[in-house]
Parts: structure tokens; C-alpha cells; sequence
């Protein structure tokens, strides 16, 4: 059986095509896993520094006054 020489070629192509796509397609994808950040409520401490005031008093949630 006789193949013609454009059939070889385009059967090395085929098959280096194949290659190709097989070792491109064998790739890892690394998911982290980090928040965004959010506002999270500051430190009493830290708010008073924020806002120049003696006492941070204001600033805690369990200072609040209730009405």
C-alpha cells in the first residue's frame, strides 16, 4: 500500500497538533481564597486616635447610652 506525501504530512500534522493542544490544555489553576476587604469596625482605641477626642467612651459599643 502506497500513501502519496501529502498524506504523511498531513498526518504528522495531525498528530503534532494533537500534541500540542494535549500538552497546552494540561495546565493548574492555583485559587486563592483572600477577602476583600471590608469596613470592619475599629477599635474604640483607635477611633478616639482617629478623631482627636480624650475618651474613647464614645466610641465603645457597650458605652452607648440606651433610651
Amino acid at each position: 500500500m502506497q500513501t502519496s506525501k501529502y498524506t504523511k504530512i498531513a498526518v504528522i500534522v495531525l498528530v503534532l497538533l494533537f500534541l500540542a493542544l494535549s500538552i497546552i490544555s494540561c495546565s493548574t489553576h492555583v485559587h486563592t481564597t483572600s477577602q476583600a476587604p471590608t469596613s470592619k469596625k475599629i477599635p474604640p482605641g483607635q477611633a478616639k486616635k482617629a478623631s482627636g477626642s480624650k475618651s474613647a467612651k464614645a466610641y465603645a459599643p457597650g458605652q452607648q447610652k440606651k433610651y
